[in-house]
């Protein structure tokens, strides 16, 4: 049987149907769903994602049987519509769209009013009784398959438009004629040959297969290529291409054209939402080139009239039809439609994105509302979007100096340095400078800037404007629309109504949230994460199997960790105690000892030091695990290398500046990553690790034995490659924890056992496992030593390697599952096989990352450990792997 690459949908049949969203794109089958429950479709055909590989695998040449396919089913539309695609008489206009599986709003191409020509424009006027509409359409024609399909630069036209409201005396589109329109189609064409060399096709057959190809080839512009890779959508997928037959949204006042979500995608607030513009077509609307108005009156402080009021039977019908899609999908729906001469239509309907804020309350609402349970609700919310809940907001005690304010498209506080170009905004965040990006209004070619950029600001463009859209699907601060003030390219600086003048490089601050602009840095407090938030994290915890334990080194990030709901710490870092101004002297003194005793003796200053900073850490994980690593990086780190520095300290200590630079010397070495660290220095220093235990051990008993605590301490032993070194160091260990237990009179438990991170580590974990009690894998040093990579140097050539498609992402950033991830699972395996009971948990950045925390779950992992700020993004990860689905980064 031979393969079927086009899908037909059109008057309440459809041959696809929305599961089908990985072969027919999520619009050709939303749109067959649609057609399927009775909306009002206009009729067309979706040609598959099939297609789409089969034309990047066979150098842009299409299947042998995609053209008969094609024919037959616009003779399906033709017979639909009573018109005839390319008659003089009666025409039939189609738009050719992409829809890929994953939403990527803006990324790739679409052409309106495909089928017009000199003669056919003739058939239109005489369909519609209006020339001024019917030029007015192929002007729009001429402009977006110039640029597609011909690679025209679309600003030399858009040049000969605004020169024309010029001579004309205008300054709306709107206020242009017939007569103009035909003229300009005309100039278009003109300046198009001029530029290129080639004349505009006049063939509707020539213009729609010019227009398949350029939306396939689309899926490998640049900009769709940087939105895959900021969203981890990956290239293999392809794209559909939706022919479907045209109704106008700007025949006259009684059309219109709207986008709108049914539910507000910023706050989750369950009320009907969105934009839409009479007498216009989509991009229109999207554009920012007119400001839209309100589709209802809860939505509509822009003081223009809202669709409710100007078109109030359409309205009732799209309120209609927001109940039914909501209730068909079980989600926030975002859609596209037309009125056509008081005629809905349906043109879209797509899972909408939302901030994190909406897609917490969206699936807690329609949990309560009986749409979903309590598994979807929890699977509706992506791990990786919860970031954007756990940053500042704007403080609300400090002052602020408000300059302009525009609409609240997209939540959060942010501050940074004006830039005008998505260029500039990429290059400052390299350099790690904080920018907000300043814009007339954003693009598709802007999708790189955007993500470099801490917020966006626009001077036009509303709520469904692609600024808006992509801001909050990406979790960025965008002030949209914001006609207060007037972007000045040329001088590099935009002002406000008020005769406030910002150049490049001033910092101004945005929020989000009220779409207020205002001059400087201000303020930001920690977020509160309770009402929505906590219901959501409560279901979370319901479903998850894998605990969640925080990196923290102070008992102000262990309270903050256990906020965020830590169920303990999986790695507490003692070194960074030893950088304290308050001890780091002693440290040195301790380091730059000639033999032992002069070690202790400065050792027993620290002591009491890090004594106090595990009663502070024990207290805040009040009956939680606690596992502390005990000295892991060189000592050279300690001690200063800048001569001004060294004499500074070489008096404090009174010794010799020769003496000092002496020791550094001595201490420095060439690949410190692989020196004289972790256990190679209790090893070699064994006194250091001795007070460290005993620090621990007398902070734990003192606490069970004054205040009841009820006290497990897991003290860790780093950079372990053999056995003989963990067992050498074991016994020491344990002899000061029975000497501490027995001098305090108290009973304690107390766990001895050691970090993964070396490969040989992993392929002796059976062997280790007879002396460890648990085992963390520190991953971030086990990707570098099994990449034979510095994540310190790397960063110059990964960036690299990642966009050549070498490796898929950064493995500092997302575990290497195949590589890396394979030695994590053998030391589980031989660990167990071992010591059954064996503890396992991960402490290294991938604890946070959502992909590497599914792989952590189906290995068998105890627990992960990430920072603070990830814990819950690590519980709601747990949930999702314990659900048996994958996390959706692409929603």
């Amino acid at each position: 049987m031979a393969a079927k690459y086009v899908y037909f949908f059109g008057n309440g049949q459809a041959e696809g149907r929305a599961e089908m969203k990985n072969l027919l794109g999520g619009k050709g089958a939303n749109l067959a769903e649609m057609t399927s429950i009775g909306l009002p479709v206009p009729p067309g055909f979706t040609i598959t994602t099939e297609v789409c590989t089969e034309f990047y695998k066979n150098d842009r040449q299409y299947p042998a049987s995609l053209k008969a396919e094609v024919e037959a089913n616009l003779r399906k539309v033709e017979e639909l519509m009573g018109r005839k695609f390319g008659d003089a008489e009666n025409p039939l206009l189609v738009s050719v769209r992409s829809g890929a599986r994953a939403s990527m709003p803006g990324m790739m191409d679409t052409i309106l009013n495909l089928g017009l020509n000199d003669i056919t424009v003739q058939g239109i006027i005489r369909q519609a009784n209006d020339s001024r509409f019917a030029y007015d359409a192929y002007r729009r024609f001429v402009q977006m398959y110039s640029d597609v399909v011909m690679g025209m630069d679309k600003h030399a036209l858009e040049h000969l438009l605004e020169q024309k409201k010029e001579a004309r005396g205008v300054h709306l589109d709107t206020e242009l004629t017939a007569d103009d329109w035909k003229e300009l189609v005309g100039d278009f064409k003109a300046k198009i040959k001029e530029t290129l060399g080639q004349s505009f096709p006049e063939d509707p057959q020539e213009q729609l297969w010019g227009a398949v190809g350029a939306v396939f080839g689309s899926w490998m512009n640049q900009r769709a290529i940087t939105y895959r890779k900021l969203n981890s959508i990956p290239a293999d997928w392809g794209t559909a291409v939706n022919v479907q037959s045209m109704v106008f949204g700007n025949m006259g006042n009684d059309c219109a054209t709207g986008v709108a979500f049914t539910r507000d995608p910023s706050t989750g607030d369950n009320y009907f939402y969105g934009e839409y513009l009479v007498n216009a077509q989509g991009e229109d609307v999207v554009a920012g080139i007119r400001t839209p108005q309100p589709i209802n009156k809860a939505n509509g402080d822009s003081g223009l009239p809202s669709m409710e009021e100007v078109m109030p039977e359409c309205y009732t019908q799209l309120v209609k039809i927001r109940s039914i899609l909501e209730n068909h999908y079980k989600d926030m729906q975002d859609i596209e439609f037309t009125i056509e001469k008081d005629k809905l239509f349906m043109l879209q309907t797509r899972n909408g994105k939302r901030t994190a804020r909406a897609a917490v309350k969206v699936a807690v609402d329609m949990m309560k509302e009986g749409l979903i349970d309590e598994k979807t609700a929890v699977l509706r919310v992506a791990p990786s979007q919860l970031d954007q809940l756990l940053h500042p907001s704007l403080d609300p005690k400090a002052p602020r100096n408000v300059i302009a304010k525009g609409l609240p498209a997209s939540p959060g506080a942010v501050s940074g340095e004006v830039v005008f170009t998505a260029d500039e905004a990429e290059a400052a965040a390299k350099l790690g400078l904080k920018v907000i990006l300043v814009r007339v209004e954003t693009s598709p070619e802007d999708i790189h800037g955007m993500h470099a950029a801490q917020g966006i600001l626009t001077a036009r463009g509303g709520m469904t404007s692609h600024a808006a859209v992509v801001a909050r699907g990406m979790g960025k601060c965008c002030v949209a629309g914001c006609g207060d003030i007037k972007v000045d390219y040329a001088n590099e600086c935009f002002a406000t109504n008020g005769g406030t003048v910002l150049k490049k490089g001033d910092i101004i601050t945005l929020d989000g949230s009220t779409g207020e602009v205002m001059v400087g840095e201000v303020p930001t407090v920690a977020p509160q994460l309770t009402g929505d938030f906590g219901i959501l994290m409560g279901w979370v915890d319901k479903f998850r199997t894998l605990k969640v334990r925080t990196n923290a080194d102070t008992p102000h990030d262990s309270k903050v960790a256990r906020e965020f709901g830590a169920e303990g710490i999986g790695l507490c870092r003692t070194e960074h105690m030893f950088f304290d101004a308050d001890r780091i002297a002693a440290v040195r003194e301790m380091i730059l000892s000639s033999d032992v005793e002069g070690r202790k003796k400065a050792l027993t200053k620290i002591l009491p030091m890090q004594k106090g900073d595990f009663l502070g850490i024990f207290r805040e994980m009040k009956d939680l695990p606690v596992t502390i690593r005990l000295l892991d990086p060189p000592l050279h780190e300690f001690l200063p290398h800048e001569d001004k520095d060294i004499e500074e300290l070489a008096k404090t200590m009174g010794v010799s500046v020769q003496a000092l630079k002496s020791k550094v010397e001595f201490l420095h070495e060439f690949n410190p990553m692989l020196g004289h660290r972790g256990c190679r220095l209790g090893i070699t220093f064994p006194e250091i690790y001795d007070m460290q235990v005993q620090a621990i051990m007398e902070a734990a008993c003192e606490l069970v034995k004054n205040e009841g605590f009820t006290i497990v301490p897991e003290i860790m032993i780093p950079l372990i490659a053999t056995v003989k070194e963990l067992k050498v160091l074991k016994n020491n260990a344990v002899a000061v924890c029975e000497e501490v237990i027995g001098r305090y009179g108290v009973k304690i438990e107390y766990l001895i056992g050691t970090m993964i991170e070396l490969p040989r580590a992993a392929l002796t974990a059976d062997e280790i496992a007879a002396e460890a009690e648990f085992f963390s894998f520190g991953t971030n040093d086990l990707t570098q030593t099994t990449f034979g990579l510095s994540r310190d140097d790397s960063g110059k050539f990964l960036p690299f390697y990642v966009d050549s498609g070498i490796l898929e992402e950064d493995p500092f950033v997302s575990l290497d599952q195949n590589g890396v991830g394979q030695l994590v699972k053998m030391g589980c395996e031989k660990g167990r096989a071992t010591r059954a009971k064996i503890k396992l948990g991960i402490c290294g950045e991938h604890g946070g990352d959502p992909s590497s925390v599914i792989f952590c779950h189906k290995i068998g992992l105890d627990y992960v450990s990430c920072s603070p700020f990830r814990v819950p993004i690590a519980r709601l990860a747990a949930a999702h792997a314990a659900l048996g689905e994958a996390v959706d980064l692409t929603k």
